[in-house]
């Protein structure tokens, strides 16, 4: 009988992810199922753009997860700085925003995907796994709407006036469709009321709308336009 043994076999390497979103509870929640996938783990959190840039500093992950808001910066905004540092980083933006308002500004901002908060944990999975192997991933829905864009050439009304404005004016534009007060708007995204009010003019410039009233109700009348149709 051989004494040899059979060699053992070398351990499957986890990619090592970490998570960006200023609510704690999302964030334990994620680091908890990231933790319970057999090849990913959680290796940091952090709960704004200003810790999440010291921790990349110190601790490069594979995979990046962020929230597209956050209390001290745009996150769409704060995708470019990480990519100016951190070329080949892939990010994961995960949002509550309607996929449709935000997920071709998260591509074009250099995210390899975008997912929803609300999208089941088996659907996280696929994402992760499909980007740890240098995919893009999107839902079937947003995939489908972006090629056929592509392919037709079709445009929706008024997106070259909305392509003009910067990732921060059209989250103020759709928190004013909403019908937030600029106080409310500056509330919860942690800025200024006038800072709010200066990207409130900007919009009103680039959507050459007459006033401040006119740039409210454009607001509604397209978060009601978006609420009624998918496409």
């Amino acid at each position: 009988m051989s004494t040899s043994s059979e060699p053992s076999k070398p351990a499957t390497s986890r990619k090592r992810v970490a998570v960006v979103d200023d609510h704690i509870m999302m964030r334990g929640g994620m680091k908890i199922f990231i933790d319970s996938l057999p090849d990913f783990e959680c290796c940091w959190t952090a709960g704004d753009g200003k810790e999440a840039m010291s921790m990349l500093a110190s601790d490069k992950p594979d995979i990046l997860f962020m929230d597209i808001t956050l209390p001290d910066r745009n996150g769409l905004e704060l995708v470019k700085d990480i990519l100016a540092r951190y070329e080949q980083l892939p990010i994961l933006i995960i949002s509550m925003h309607d996929e449709s308002h935000y997920a071709h500004r998260a591509l074009k901002a250099g995210a390899k995907g975008y997912l929803m908060k609300s999208t089941s944990y088996d659907v996280y999975e696929k994402a992760l796994h499909r980007v740890a192997a240098g995919g893009t991933w999107l839902s079937e829905a947003m995939s489908e709407q972006m090629v056929q864009a592509f392919t037709t050439g079709s445009r929706r009304l008024g997106s070259d006036e909305f392509n003009s404005l910067t990732d921060r004016e059209f989250e103020i534009f759709q928190l004013i469709g909403e019908g937030n007060s600029t106080h409310e708007i500056a509330e919860a995204l942690r800025i200024s009321s006038k800072t709010v009010d200066v990207h409130r003019m900007h919009i009103r410039t680039k959507l050459k709308l007459e006033d401040g009233a006119a740039v409210t109700r454009f607001a509604i009348r397209w978060m009601e336009s978006r609420r009624r149709s998918p496409s």
